[in-house]
């Protein structure tokens, strides 16, 4: 089946090139420097031929990274909803591995990555979002776009992976939530340089809302009136992180917070401009409680606690609400239908709760 002929090369120095046929395959062939390589890819290929384990390989050895990229832009990033996964793809279209053609860019040249990240001070969780994006694109080539033969190189490097940090098990300290709305509702009237600034973000009623509801930060921004059910207290956020739906039961306090907003024509709840209007804003008042709480201790002479107000990020709210909703009693079932958790282990991850919380259910 294999025939081996003794050619010039591009260099005028001589190579072996490669020519497999057999009925009902597809012929393959291939060029080396040294015979010994030459014969050891032609058993190979017959080996593989007469087990019925050949795979075609020419599609892919054709197609380089930036172009599966690409392809990956047009077909599948459209299909997300994040979107810092273009800047994950465009940071892998700039690294020199994107010229090399799929079945080229080895587990060894993904873990070199991987140290070059590092020694860049990408963090362990940035460095996963562009593995995750490479291994995906792999999955996609073989499954979707007939490139068989392709090795996952990222599913290579194991052991080579930054280990991520623990997640964050961040609660509100004791004062902090009066201090922080406080906060929210003066950065909501002056803004943060004494601009009255109105309603652009009613930060205040979305810290409470987020409280109440252990809602994301992006199903909070994309409310609309049509998704309220005021009689039955419910909320339907038609679109979530995990593409599943899910009907949120509304507290008292939670509705009132809406009862209190007026009803825009465009039937926008919070009538935001940005999603990351609620980030700022919060980052803001954040900052302005933890200035007005250090003036207060220093009119009273006392040092204070380096804890309060400090590393506290919108984002916890949802970590707080989430743990609170154990504290009220309700089982895991009943809080992951909350919260949207599709697993007992992410649900798990949100959920910290106190110690000395616990002491009064021992008895």
């Amino acid at each position: 089946m294999a025939t081996l002929v003794r050619r010039p090369g591009p260099n005028g120095r001589k190579v072996w090139q490669v020519r497999i046929r057999k009925k009902g395959w597809p012929q393959r062939t291939r060029t080396f420097d040294l015979k010994s390589d030459a014969v050891a890819w032609a058993k190979q290929v017959e080996l593989e031929i007469d087990r019925g384990t050949f795979l075609y390989r020419a599609e892919a050895e054709a197609t380089t990274l930036a172009e599966a990229l690409e392809r990956y832009r047009a077909e599948v990033l459209p299909r997300k909803r994040s979107p810092a996964e273009t800047g994950v793809l465009n940071r892998w279209l700039r690294h020199p591995l994107a010229q090399r053609p799929l079945p080229a860019v080895r587990g060894k040249d993904v873990a070199q990555f991987v140290r070059e990240r590092e020694a860049e001070g990408a963090g362990p969780n940035t460095i996963r979002l562009d593995l995750a994006l490479l291994s995906h694109l792999y999955t996609v080539a073989r499954s979707a776009w007939g490139l068989e033969s392709l090795v996952n190189p990222v599913a290579l490097i194991r052991g080579s992976r930054p280990r991520l940090p623990r997640g964050r098990d961040r609660r509100l300290l004791h004062g902090e939530q009066e201090r922080l709305l406080a906060a929210c509702r003066a950065y909501g009237r002056y803004g943060a340089y004494g601009r009255r600034v109105g309603r652009c973000c009613p930060i205040e009623g979305i810290v409470i809302f987020a409280l109440e509801t252990a809602m994301r930060r992006g199903e909070i921004a994309a409310m609309r009136w049509e998704h309220l059910d005021r009689e039955a207290r419910v909320l339907r956020v038609p679109e979530t992180k995990t593409d599943t739906p899910r009907r949120v039961p509304l507290s008292t306090r939670a509705v009132a917070v809406l009862d209190a907003i007026p009803r825009r024509r465009e039937g926008s709840v919070w009538g935001l401009s940005r999603t990351d209007l609620i980030t700022e804003s919060f980052r803001e008042a954040v900052r302005q409680a933890r200035s007005a709480y250090e003036a207060e201790c220093r009119e009273r002479g006392e040092k204070p606690d380096p804890r309060m107000l400090r590393d506290l990020r919108f984002h916890d709210l949802r970590h707080e609400a989430t743990s609170r909703l154990f504290e009220k009693g309700l089982n895991p079932m009943q809080v992951a239908a909350i919260t949207g958790h599709k697993t007992l282990q992410m649900l798990k991850r949100y959920t910290h709760l106190r110690a000395e919380d616990l002491v009064g259910l021992l008895g």
